[in-house]
C-alpha cells in the first residue's frame, strides 16, 4: 500500500500543472477576454475597480501571458540575440553587461549565446536565433566573414556589431574603438620614455579584430620614430595569461633582451609582469610594460598595470541602444560609432602623462 501511495505521489509531482489561460481568467473575474488582455498589456482603457480585480485574479490563479502568442500577434518577440566569441573573457563579459543593461531599460529579454570562438558554431548560432524570431541581433567581437555576410544578409531583422567592425561592408551598423590608434598610443608611450628595444607581445595576426590591428598600431608608431622593427622582440600568443608568461620568458631572456614590452590585452601584461618578476626584473626600473582593455585585473596587480582603457560597458550599452532605434523605426543619425578610448598609466610605465 505505502509503495503504491509513494508511486500516486511521484506521478503527482511529475504531472505538469494544467495552463491557466486568458480564458480562465476572464470567466474567474468575470469580465470579458478582451477586458483582461487590456489589463495585461497596460491599456488605460480599463475602470480602476475593474483593473484591479482582474489584477487579483491573475496573481491568485498564477496566470502568465504567453509569450509566443503574444509574439505571433503583435509580429515581435521583445528579445534579441546575442552572440559572444568567450564569455569567459573579462572584456566580454562587461560589454555584456552594458548590453543587459539597455536592453532591461527598454524592456528586452536577450537571449546570450557563446561561440567558443568556433566559427562553425558561430554561425549555426546566429543562424538559430534568427530561427527564433528575435527582434534585432547583436554580433560581438569576432571576425565578419563571407559566410557571416551571407546570414546577415537575408536576415528579415536589425543587426548590429559590438567591439568589432566589418571594413568589407560599409553599411552594417557597428560600435567599437580605433584599435589601431589605441595601440599606437600606447607603443608611443614606451616611444617616449627613451626606449628603443620595444617587444611586442601580441595576439594571432590572422585575427582582425584585436591581433593584426593592434600589431598594426605597434608598427605604425615604431616606424614614425624611426625604430627598426625587430622580429626577435615579437612574440604571439593567444590573449592568455599563460601566453603572456611564456612570451615575457622568451623575450627577456634573450641575448638582446627588450627593456620595454607592450601587451596587446591586460591578461598577457599581467603575465608578462609576473615572468618580469620571476627573472628578478623590477618594473618599471629595469622593463616598462603597457597593456590594453583596463580589465579589473590591472588593477589587481602589482606594480599597476598601464593600459589602455576601453569603454567596454559602453559599447554594449550604446550598441544595444542603436538596435531599439533599428527595432522601433527611430531617426539614426551615425550608425557607425567609434568611440573614445584613454591612456591609463599606472605604475608599470615611468610615464604618468601622455
Amino acid at each position: 500500500m505505502k509503495n503504491e501511495l509513494r508511486k500516486l505521489g511521484v506521478e503527482k509531482m511529475g504531472k505538469k500543472k494544467e495552463t491557466i489561460t486568458i480564458y480562465d481568467v476572464a470567466r474567474e473575474a468575470g469580465v470579458s477576454m478582451a477586458t483582461v488582455s487590456r489589463v495585461v498589456n497596460g491599456n488605460p482603457n480599463v475602470k480602476p475597480v475593474t483593473r484591479k480585480k482582474v489584477l487579483e485574479t491573475i496573481r491568485r490563479m498564477g496566470y502568465r501571458p504567453n509569450a509566443v502568442a503574444r509574439g505571433l500577434a503583435s509580429k515581435k518577440t521583445t528579445t534579441v540575440g546575442v552572440v559572444i566569441p568567450d564569455i569567459s573573457y573579462a572584456f566580454f563579459a562587461e560589454l555584456t553587461r552594458g548590453i543587459e543593461d539597455i536592453a532591461n531599460m527598454y524592456h528586452y529579454n536577450i537571449i546570450l549565446c557563446n561561440s567558443d570562438l568556433k566559427k562553425d558554431k558561430e554561425l549555426q548560432l546566429i543562424e538559430a536565433l534568427l530561427e527564433k524570431q528575435v527582434d534585432g541581433l547583436l554580433f560581438l567581437g569576432g571576425e565578419v566573414t563571407e559566410e557571416h555576410r551571407e546570414i546577415f544578409a537575408g536576415a528579415q531583422v536589425p543587426i548590429v556589431l559590438a567591439g568589432t567592425r566589418d571594413d568589407v561592408d560599409e553599411e552594417r551598423p557597428f560600435v567599437t574603438i580605433d584599435q589601431v590608434q589605441a595601440a599606437k598610443d600606447a607603443t608611443q608611450v614606451l616611444i617616449k620614455e627613451g626606449h628603443d628595444r620595444i617587444g611586442l607581445v601580441g595576439g594571432p595576426l590572422d585575427d582582425p579584430i584585436i591581433g593584426y590591428p593592434r600589431y598594426q598600431g605597434y608598427k605604425e608608431a615604431m616606424e614614425e620614430a624611426g625604430l627598426n622593427i625587430d622580429e626577435n622582440l615579437v612574440r604571439l600568443g593567444n590573449l592568455r595569461y599563460d601566453s603572456g608568461v611564456k612570451a615575457a620568458e622568451e623575450l627577456l631572456s634573450s641575448n638582446h633582451p627588450p627593456t620595454a614590452i607592450f601587451a596587446v590585452n591586460d591578461e598577457m601584461a599581467v603575465g608578462v609582469i609576473h615572468a618580469a618578476q620571476d627573472l628578478g626584473r623590477k618594473i618599471p626600473e629595469d622593463v616598462s610594460v603597457i597593456g590594453f582593455d583596463n580589465i579589473p585585473l590591472a588593477a589587481q596587480v602589482r606594480p599597476l598595470l598601464s593600459t589602455v582603457a576601453v569603454p567596454m560597458y559602453d559599447i554594449g550599452a550604446v550598441a544595444m541602444r542603436l538596435l531599439t532605434k533599428y527595432m522601433n523605426d527611430e531617426s539614426i543619425e551615425d550608425n557607425r560609432v567609434l568611440l573614445q578610448y584613454r591612456l591609463e598609466l599606472a605604475d608599470s610605465t615611468r610615464l604618468k602623462e601622455f
